[in-house]
């Protein structure tokens, strides 16, 4: 029987003895007497305990390989300079060629593992368990990538925070807890059936209260049109009108003879279409002295129509462009007139499709040259051209056109030449040409969509490249979303974006790219979502050169006299580019 006293108050027969006392206890196997001293026993244990205190983890830190702390958590009281001193002392201790994955001085030891160009580092004492150490180190090393999507100097900056949150639920005051990866991203994520149902309940308020906005603000612009019909001699409330109440305010007023209209000195707005009303409900055919025309009141119960609707438009994200008059809207939509005699249009336009993983899947270039002429007397000329040399295009010329003297001399001219070419607006058509190609380098434009899951978010990152080619001029990159309640969270944005809620659509806007900007890029952040709902990408652009870089050089006149005047526009745009 083993009798081993220690750490509280006993009662035996002989009285009561305390855990200071020095007493020993008897261990009665057989014949034989151990004694074991108890004091001594609580003092061993007591002292391994104590070893446990101080086998601890130190910190934990990711470091370039120069040493510099990018993100460090300490578990024990240690001094900022402290820490800074042994993280730099680190690079200096760590030797080439070998391949120990710790490295010890005379205070601490380091347990490290490279991660890519940066070290991901344990701080520990000597006395800690260097196996248990490798094991918090392995986990570790599993958890950064999780959280930081660029395993460099910016990508571990940006996620900092979540990266010590995730440090935190793996070492507790040194030591390590009994936890996997995704234990510690759920710990993370800490995601709450209270906090979901609070912020369900709270949108559903906001909701309502928008509705109840949107009827008080009905209600008062209906107010005020009835008042300004008040203000303005009117009888009845517009509910009134075509009603009962109509035939009933009638009465107390009297109908000029000179026709149509009713009490001509009294300045009522409403006189042709009230008149309508007035003859239907009294069974008289409509006056047919003047021509029909809008009445004010129905004017202003349209107006009210269309601003109720084009505010819902508008809070769902649209833009709404104002109305304009027709003459207007002809005047802006007219081309700018000509103000040379003859001016050329060079145009060519990008049918271009690239896979979504690289290459090209179809490219296709088709230009014109257009002949616009104002006068008939200047219609008798032949056109000296000149282009790149580009061995891919092939050129076609109008069926009226001298192939042969084309072929031969690089100059446009009719078949016929007394006859004059055709005059107008519209332009004349010359010459056409083709480029097909399946070859990457000669894409004016390449966009790279990268998107990624992480929890419930889904990262989304556009990277542009541009050749240097040509300078692209109102570039958009359309990208197709999925149906969000919110516009998308954008990080980072090289340029401007706008959200079209309803085509759910993120429209990325660059002015020019030049040689400054050849290269941009693009990150957003929307709800989970598969890789394939972000495509097709659709892009538009213009540039002010060609791929054939074909030119007007001269304008031959083949009556007497001067040369004409001429200018000529040259024209990049896209027809269909797509990534898909």
């Amino acid at each position: 029987m083993l009798l081993i006293e220690m750490g509280r108050l006993r009662a035996t027969a002989n009285g009561v003895v305390s855990m200071g006392d020095r007493f020993r206890s008897k261990l009665l196997c057989g014949t034989e007497k151990i004694v074991i001293n108890t004091s001594c026993l609580a003092a061993s244990l007591w002292q391994l305990n104590s070893n446990r205190v101080k086998m601890v983890v130190l910190a934990a830190s990711i470091i370039s390989k120069s040493g510099k702390a990018l993100v460090s958590r300490q578990f024990v009281d240690m001094s900022r300079i402290r820490i800074e001193a042994l993280l730099a002392a680190f690079p200096k201790l760590v030797g080439t060629g070998k391949q120990h994955t710790f490295v010890e001085t005379e205070n601490v030891r380091y347990v490290y593992q490279p991660v890519e160009a940066l070290y991901l580092l344990l701080v520990t004492n000597k006395q800690s368990n260097i196996l248990e150490d490798l094991e918090t180190l392995r986990l570790l090393s599993k958890l950064v990538p999780e959280y930081s999507l660029s395993l460099d100097e910016e990508g571990i900056c940006e996620t900092a925070f979540e990266l010590i949150f995730a440090f935190d639920e793996v070492i507790s005051l040194g030591h390590k807890e009994n936890v996997t990866v995704a234990q510690v991203k759920q710990y993370c994520e800490m995601e709450s059936h209270e906090e979901k149902l609070h912020k369900l309940l709270m949108q559903s308020k906001i909701n309502e209260t928008k509705d109840v906005m949107k009827r008080k603000a009905s209600e008062i612009d209906k107010s005020r049109i009835e008042k300004s019909i008040y203000d303005k001699g009117g009888f009845t409330s517009l509910q009134s009108m075509g009603s009962g109440r109509i035939e009933n305010s009638f009465s107390d007023m009297s109908i000029s003879s000179g026709g149509g209209g009713f009490g001509s000195g009294s300045g009522f707005g409403l006189s042709n279409g009230l008149e309508s009303s007035f003859s239907k409900s009294k069974g008289l055919p409509p006056a047919s002295a003047t021509a029909p025309s809008k009445g004010f009141g129905m004017q202003l119960g349209k107006s009210q129509r269309t601003n109720q609707f084009l505010e819902s438009l508008k809070a769902e994200g649209e833009v709404i462009l104002e109305d304009v008059q027709p003459n207007a809207i002809q005047s802006r939509s007219a081309a700018p007139p000509l103000i040379d005699p003859i001016t050329f249009t060079v145009e060519e336009r990008l049918n271009v499709t690239l896979k979504r993983d690289g290459g090209v899947s179809n490219f296709d270039v088709q230009g014109t040259l257009l002949l616009q002429i104002l006068n008939e007397k200047d219609g008798h000329i032949q056109v000296q051209i000149e282009s790149g040399g580009n061995l891919g295009i092939l050129f076609k010329t109008h069926p009226n056109i001298n192939k042969e003297l084309f072929s031969n001399e690089n100059i446009l001219g009719l078949k016929n030449p007394s006859r004059p070419f055709p005059t107008g607006q519209a332009g004349a058509g010359l010459l056409k040409w083709r480029m097909e190609s399946v070859d990457e380098s000669v894409v004016p434009l390449t966009i790279n969509c990268w998107p990624s899951v992480s929890g419930n978010e889904t990262y989304v990152s556009i990277e542009y490249e541009a050749s240097s080619m040509f300078d692209l001029q109102n570039v958009v990159i359309s990208v197709p979303l999925p149906a969000l309640r919110e516009a998308p969270n954008v990080k980072q944005n090289d340029g401007e974006w706008r959200y079209d809620a309803r085509n759910s659509i993120l429209e990325w806007s660059i002015l020019l790219i030049d040689n400054s900007n050849r290269s941009g890029s693009m990150e957003f952040v929307v709800p989970p979502a598969d890789s394939s709902v972000f495509f097709p990408i659709s892009v538009q652009f213009t540039a002010a050169n060609t791929y054939s870089d074909l030119k007007v050089v001269n304008v031959l006149p083949l009556n007497e006299g001067p040369a004409p005047r001429f200018s000529q526009r040259v024209q990049l745009c896209t027809e269909n580019y797509q990534v898909a």
